[in-house]
């Protein structure tokens, strides 16, 4: 009978360890992209691998939630749109860095942290919309002649304090050095039809009510506006550009990811990276939001393909982030927003 007990108790114990280990079989996330994009990657995760994906999404306030939480926090992975978040997180000493041949095999370099501390995901460009009734083919074909007085009263576009604005005007503190980009900057302010406002897709939607024949917006608005009917027609008064491909290149942002500092699942949350940039992954997230695979070996979606080829720039996201703060000087010391 005390050996009948003792069997009973140590089968007892396996299960509880069992279960617990189990459990243990998670990562846990916190994002700012939206559900709808991530929710299907992280199933086809789980269905991989058996590693459950607890996430919790936020419109802000993520890093600061981080901090708070300190050591504490459960979190693993923070998911986030533009390079200025990811830098957020850096320079808050908030996550740490990933070795991993994989990541570096399917991410080119000026899409990743040099010291591995974030990654991307998926790239998007910082594109000119143009009417397709008021301006001709080949009028305009690079951000530099968004200056030209010729297009004075017929630009439109978001704040210039918007991340995505920020990080266009880093590259080209970049490329052109401060003094060169403020003047731009100015005669970009002098080209206005309104004062900032709105978001991209407004922009666009000013285009198709003739308040400007310019704009300025990420690629992915547009398949975003396709798939909406009362914004189709905003979109097919446009047609989308790429400037700079004959010359440096498009810019580029990304979505991306970070190993938090705290992370009590590191290992599986390396393994969700690596697969997140994996042929299969990279395929259903740039479909789902016409975004470009940040993996060069993926091919976009039949539509984001159609908008046709261009040449991306080159230059690290690593040192766009670097200097957004000189950006932000920048569009403060020209008061663009006003």
């Amino acid at each position: 009978m005390r050996f009948g007990i003792k069997s009973l108790l140590a089968a007892m114990l396996f299960t509880s360890v069992s279960s617990s280990a189990i459990a243990s079989e998670e990562v846990n996330v916190y994002s700012y992209r939206q559900p709808f994009l991530v929710e299907p990657l992280f199933q086809g995760f789980t269905e991989e691998t058996g590693i459950k994906v607890n996430v919790v999404f936020a419109k802000k306030g993520l890093a600061e939630r981080l901090k708070r939480e300190g050591a504490n926090s459960p979190a693993d992975l923070v998911f986030t749109v533009d390079i200025g978040r990811l830098n957020e997180v850096v320079e808050m000493d908030l996550v740490q860095a990933v070795n991993s041949d994989t990541l570096n095999s399917n991410i080119p370099s000026q899409y990743r942290d040099p010291e591995g501390l974030w990654f991307g995901l998926t790239t998007r460009t910082r594109s000119i919309y143009a009417s397709n009734e008021r301006v001709k083919d080949g009028e305009i074909t690079t951000y530099e002649e968004l200056a030209d007085e010729k297009w004075k009263g017929r630009i439109c576009t978001r704040s210039g304090k918007h991340p995505y604005n920020l990080a266009l005007i880093a590259s080209m503190i970049a490329h052109h050095g401060e003094a060169e980009t403020e003047t731009w900057l100015k005669g970009v302010k002098a080209n206005l039809a309104r004062k900032p406002q709105g978001n991209d897709r407004a922009q666009v939607k000013a285009i198709y009510e003739g308040v400007c024949d310019l704009s300025l917006g990420n690629n992915y608005y547009l398949g975003k506006m396709l798939q909406d009917e009362e914004q189709t027609k905003w979109a097919n008064a446009v047609n989308i550009l790429f400037p700079n491909s004959a010359d440096r290149g498009t810019h580029v942002n990304i979505s991306g990811m970070a190993l938090t500092t705290s992370a009590p699942n590191k290992a599986n949350a390396i393994k969700l990276m690596e697969y997140l940039t994996g042929e299969t992954a990279q395929t259903m997230y740039a479909e789902q939001n016409f975004e470009y695979p940040v993996n060069p070996a993926v091919q976009p979606s039949e539509l984001v393909a159609s908008w046709g080829e261009f040449k991306a720039d080159q230059l690290p996201l690593a040192d766009i982030a670097g200097l957004r703060k000189a950006a932000a000087k920048l569009v403060d010391k020209v008061a663009f927003d006003q």
